[in-house]
């Protein structure tokens, strides 16, 4: 039985590497056969499964939708905190969307695909809009992801659009939320978006003075940072930014074939949560959901001494990208060994845990530019 099991993952494999075969990627929206909207975590999934988390439920009192059909939003902003009560949410009223991950070893919302009723996909979506925007966000929407293209160099092919726009219940008010598919396409995007915040062109600008303290004020409200802290983590989001106006986010995702390992591949076991200094050795993932970062550790502050973490992760989108390869750092997460295919590989410091419940981190220790 083991060799069939084993001949299944690896066609299952081939089959998630086939340049034709379009998996459930990180941003991708999920419409449940309730109606209920999640929104796909990272580009790996359990089998039969998809890692998601419940971003809109319908109600007649919601402000996003039109008159056949309102929502409201379930997490207002992605924080631990605010993600473990939408799972409680679903354990109440939907408990086949809650499930134990034995991989990960934690309880998540997870979506069986049975119940999948549309898998909503960013570029596919954004194809539709180019051929003929129905109203003014939709338009800004398209003047924006063109700009983007030609100033960076990147096929519309490998852009999309996600959020509220992605499933076609924005209202005016709505931001624009992008997605930007590839290492190298998404690197092109960073550099032309930090020189267009520097040199205003098309509509497109860093955040006003004003933005850009309201959300200095909430993040430091929602991750426990002190000010210093967050203004240094808050000056290094190049992914934010306003058109014509309207605030905008872009959000990278990796191609289905810059993916080469399968959930079932790896396992985590907890060890307890602890705080880490050291070195970053490697940052090439560090802008993907989640961020991963190459390390090594100099010192522990607190919690479980382990020789052999090589690893930070993050599943907590503010932390993207803030620190970079050659940079001291400073950690706090859960410490987990890294299984691979049932064998002991490295340890690791994972932040955005419910372990943790929001008090984790990563933050550089000096100031340094970004790339």
């Amino acid at each position: 039985m083991e060799w069939i099991a084993s001949l299944l993952g690896e066609l299952w494999k081939q089959l998630f590497m086939c340049s034709e075969f379009r998996g459930f990627r990180d941003r991708d929206y999920i419409e449940t056969v309730e109606g209920l909207f999640f929104t796909v975590v990272g580009n790996i999934h359990p089998r039969g499964f998809v890692l998601a988390y419940l971003k809109y439920i319908p109600s007649r009192e919601g402000i996003w939708g039109n008159n056949k059909r309102r929502f409201k939003r379930a997490l207002p902003y992605y924080t631990v905190p605010m993600l473990l009560d939408t799972i409680n949410f679903l354990k109440k009223s939907y408990p086949h969307y809650v499930g134990w991950v034995r991989e990960l070893g934690v309880e998540m919302s997870m979506i069986p695909i049975h119940k999948i009723q549309r898998h909503h996909k960013p570029e596919e979506r954004l194809r539709e809009i180019l051929k003929g925007p129905k109203d003014q966000l939709e338009g800004m929407v398209a003047d924006l992801t063109r700009l983007i293209s030609e100033e960076g160099g990147v096929p519309m092919s490998f852009l999309g659009v996600t959020g509220s726009v992605l499933i076609g219940i924005h209202r005016p008010f709505s931001d624009i939320d992008l997605v930007v598919y590839g290492r190298e396409n998404s690197i092109k995007v960073r550099e032309t978006l930090k020189r267009l915040y520097e040199e205003p062109k098309g509509g497109i600008a860093g955040l006003t003075k004003e933005r850009f303290n309201e959300l200095l004020d909430r993040r430091q409200r929602l991750f426990y940072l002190s000010k210093t802290d967050a203004e240094l983590i808050c000056s290094r989001k190049w992914n934010r930014g306003t058109f014509m106006g309207r605030d905008f986010s872009i959000h990278p995702v990796k191609r289905d074939d810059e993916v080469s390992e399968l959930f079932e591949d790896v396992q985590y076991k907890p060890l307890g949560l602890a705080t880490i200094r050291g070195t970053v050795v490697e940052d090439s993932d560090s802008i993907f959901m989640p961020s991963r970062w190459g390390v090594e550790v100099s010192e522990f502050i607190e919690g479980p001494r382990v020789a052999g973490v090589s690893e930070v992760c993050s599943y907590e989108g503010l932390y993207m990208g803030v620190v970079e390869k050659g940079e001291l750092f400073e950690a706090k997460g859960k410490i987990e060994e890294v299984y691979k295919h049932g064998e002991l590989s490295h340890y690791r410091l994972l932040i955005g845990s419910p372990e943790a419940r929001g008090v984790d981190y990563i933050k550089p220790l000096r100031s340094a530019s970004i790339r």
